[in-house]
Parts: C-alpha cells; structure tokens; sequence
C-alpha cells in the first residue's frame, strides 16, 4: 500500500509556555561609536589610566562605565568640560556634568556611559574598578 502525500495543510503544534523572564536580564551593549568618541576625547585630552567597565545586566543607569585619571584638579575639570563640549557637537545632546567646580571626582553623564574622572588620589580611595569588576554569582532558578 502507497503512502500518502503530505497534506500542505498546516499542522496544528503545541505552543511551548513562555519561558519565565530570569533574576537577572541582560542591558543593552553600550553604543561602541559612543565609547569611542569618550575614549577618543580622554586619550586627546592626556587622561591616564582609562578603564572601561561593562555593566551589561548589573545597573539600570549605564551600559557601561568608564574611569580615567587627570594629574590635578585643573587638569580632572578640563577634561570633564572638554568631553561634554565633544559630545554636544557629535550630537549627543547637553550633557550634564557634576563636580567640575572642584575636580577631585567629576562625572559626566553621557547617556547609556558614565564617565567618572578623578585626581590619582581620590581614585586610589573609591576604587571603583574594584567595586564593579566583581563577579556576580551565578543565580539559580528556583
């Protein structure tokens, strides 16, 4: 006996449930044209020890963090107002920058990429690197 053709009528399957969102959802990649254009403005600005932190799954407030080092305060506030001044004309908008009056630590909120630039000392005492370059430990399912 001849077996039949398969029939092109769709077959009805089964929809699988939907799988549960985990503990922890990975971000967004940081824009790599943004982290180049900051990367960029450091290095041309003579900024030291720059150090970039993904923070893909870890925070809600950035994509990725980076950290840099100016030889004193002057220096540390030049290079906050330089970037931010870089950003706007690229198009990136006004960015805030916060710190810059004393420039121990100044931020640059750069959207998706925090930018922490800090005198070697006031660096050396927060220790950022140390404090987002942890492991976070492997959650289970319950």
């Amino acid at each position: 006996m001849a077996k039949k053709a398969p029939s092109n009528k769709a077959k009805k399957t089964k929809k699988a449930a939907p799988e549960a969102p985990s503990a922890v959802t990975t971000a967004q990649a940081a824009d790599p044209a943004l982290l180049e254009r900051i990367r960029a403005s450091l290095e041309d600005d003579k900024a030291e020890d720059i150090v970039t932190i993904d923070m893909g799954g870890r925070s809600s407030l950035a994509d990725a963090i980076v950290v840099a080092s100016g030889r004193s305060s002057r220096h540390v506030a030049s290079i906050a107002e330089h970037l931010a001044r870089r950003l706007k004309d690229a198009g990136y908008g006004t960015r805030p920058v916060n710190g810059a009056q004393q420039g121990d630590w100044v931020l640059v909120d750069a959207g998706d990429v925090i930018v922490h630039i800090f005198r070697p000392e006031v660096r050396d005492y927060y220790n950022l690197e140390s404090m987002w370059s942890v492991e976070e430990p492997k959650r289970s399912r319950a």
